[in-house]
């Protein structure tokens, strides 16, 4: 059994119920095979299993440190970043032309979710350059592409999102960072930012913050703000001169040790540089493209972490015994293992419903970035359409059920999940950031309601019905899947009434209570959207099953449908509570006063 994501699971997921091998009809995929895309998987278990999961404990209890103005990080770090680079990881999306292997993104992440859940700390510091390293490559001057790309594609530097201040946290119409013209071809950058994940570390010989800033005199709010790119070191020549970057501080966490949060002050001897990246005043809109990266990463990090607490929860379940079956008395007999007891299978069901959903969600979001990006011309708008609209539900659904489906895998443990002497107790305190970080799930929610299920008129929602039907079609064709197809329909059918009463508020000037509850609106969203993905599961565990399969292949498909089942029964039961409360007017939350709260 694996320690923490089954390869197996993912494999089913990419060709059984993704069809990831469709995409190498596409030209930017031709040269790849099945074959190669399984090296790549084997490739990132090896990374996972020699570089990151035997210190995933370690780094958390020794975590990153401030000495001297440098922040000190596990030295594992290192060799996993070089090694990262030396496999081509940080450019196998790119084109050939740009040193890639055009590797679909669907597969790359894929690697990234097993990554992540052999060590989520550890593995995040990759990504986090990777995304700034396309802004510059994406918006920036051609003068900023070298040594800048080049030195992050290889490792040797590393790159972070600077957007948090002290006063301008979610709202980053009030960040305050100033930048300063000067008659050469950079700006002067004055101000603090803080929570800037790999911010500063000895890992890397340098740290290229892309950040929001504002051009003195800038119109004030979202119009005014305006991207950087703000190294700790500046290239000068052949040397590296400290830039009048300074690390403040770290801020020590309640988990996710492995990857430190700094706060950083720039400009404090007057002399801080920084070159605007693309066009004055349009800084928030570029940086929303690492963002939206950086919301699926979020949501392979929570899933990456709700799986490997889900393989420690069955692993234990199944050496741990307790008690005998409910309706056997006899006490000379052995006690059994806890797995047998139904209510630790209900945990365990749940626990595997939350990962493998997500898993296939994040997959699912992965291929339409991949056609998004590199289909048909004719058909890119429209997944780029579906993209945006399910991007706050792959951030948000993994983050805030891994929470509670790690939480139960701690039920499981009883008394040892309290202690740190089991995993469990570190995956639970390590999930807790993700529906934080990367847009807090209010916004996530705000965003899906506010402006994704309006945009274009309502393209995206029709076009995600589309994609539905298929799946509908299909499982009513087969007695096992027949009467949760239909009871998706009816989900479906509920959402769309919901939709119409959301639309009927808003039409009437009251935004406040339109956008009220709206993270209510997201979770109802997110378990139709769930439920989908396991209907798919289930259709393609049945097409499995009807195969002839052994007898080990048998259990999987089974255990698929079991869980599918599960889903349905448990989990998407809950939308109708939600649906209630969404389609009342009263706007509680959004008219109840402060002094409400007064004792």
């Amino acid at each position: 059994m694996s320690k923490f994501i089954s390869e197996r699971n993912l494999k089913f997921l990419l060709y059984n119920v993704h069809d990831v091998e469709s995409l190498i009809s596409i030209p930017f995929f031709e040269d790849h095979d099945k074959e190669g895309f399984d090296i790549m998987l084997d490739m990132a278990m090896r990374m996972a299993n020699d570089q990151l999961y035997p210190f995933f404990q370690e780094m958390d209890r020794q975590p990153p440190e401030l000495v001297d103005g440098q922040i000190k990080v596990h030295p594992s770090v290192k060799d996993y970043i070089a090694t990262y680079a030396e496999n081509g990881w940080f450019t196998a999306p790119l084109s050939y032309d740009e040193d890639g292997q055009q590797l679909p993104l669907t597969v790359f992440n894929a690697c990234s979710l097993i990554l992540a859940a052999a060590n989520y700390g550890g593995s995040v510091y990759p990504g986090l350059t990777i995304g700034a390293a396309n802004l510059i490559r994406d918006f920036g001057a051609k003068e900023l592409h070298e040594p800048y790309i080049e030195n992050m594609m290889n490792g040797t530097w590393q790159g972070t999102m600077a957007l948090t201040e002290p006063d301008a946290g979610s709202s980053l119409s009030d960040v305050a960072t100033m930048a300063y013209p000067t008659d050469g071809d950079h700006y002067l950058i004055k101000g603090q930012k803080i929570f800037i994940s790999a911010g500063d570390h000895d890992a890397v010989d340098n740290i290229v913050h892309l950040m929001l800033a504002r051009i003195e005199g800038a119109p004030p709010g979202v119009k005014g703000i305006s991207l950087f790119l703000v190294p700790k070191y500046r290239p000068e020549g052949d040397e590296l001169v400290p830039n009048d970057l300074l690390t403040a501080g770290i801020f020590h966490k309640m988990g996710y040790r492995g990857c430190p949060i700094a706060h950083l002050s720039m400009g404090e001897e007057g002399d801080c540089r920084g070159w605007l990246v693309g066009e004055a005043h349009k800084g928030l809109s570029y940086m929303f493209q690492m963002m939206n990266e950086a919301r699926i990463g979020t949501g392979i990090g929570a899933t990456g972490l709700a799986s490997g607490a889900y393989y420690a929860s069955l692993e234990y379940a199944g050496e741990r015994p307790q008690g005998r079956m409910i309706n056997d008395k006899d006490l000379t007999k052995p006690q059994v293992m806890i797995i047998n007891h139904a209510d630790i299978k209900r945990m365990l069901l749940f626990q595997r419903a939350v990962t493998e959903g997500s898993e296939s969600l994040i997959l699912e979001t992965s291929k339409y970035a991949d056609l998004a990006l590199n289909g048909p011309e004719d058909t890119k708008h429209d997944y780029w359409l579906l993209l945006e609209l399910l991007t706050p539900v792959a951030k948000t659904y993994p983050s805030e059920m891994g929470i509670l489906s790690i939480s139960a895998g701690v039920q499981i443990l009883g008394g040892y999940g309290y202690t740190d002497e089991f995993i469990l107790e570190q995956y639970y305190r390590d999930c807790r950031i993700h529906p934080i970080h990367e847009g807090t799930t209010g916004i996530q929610g705000m965003d899906l309601l506010g402006r994704k299920v309006m945009m274009e008129e309502g393209k995206a929602l029709k076009l995600f019905f589309k994609e539905v039907a298929p799946v509908l079609a299909k499982a009513a064709e087969n007695e096992a899947t027949a009467p949760y197809a239909q009871r998706l329909q009816q989900a479906m059918d509920k959402l769309q009434e919901v939709v119409k009463a959301k639309i009927a508020l808003a039409m009437k000037g009251r935004p406040d209570i339109f956008l009220a509850d709206a993270t209510l609106f997201l979770e109802m969203f997110g378990l139709v959207v769930v439920a989908w993905q396991w209907l798919k599961q289930g259709v393609a565990a049945q097409q499995g099953l009807a195969g002839n399969p052994s007898e080990k292949e048998k259990e999987f498909f089974q255990g698929k449908l079991d869980t599918m089942r599960y889903f349905f029964h448990y989990e998407l039961s809950k939308m109708s509570g939600l649906a209630d409360r969404l389609e009342e007017d009263d706007g509680l939350t959004a008219l109840i006063q402060p002094a409400a709260f007064n004792d």
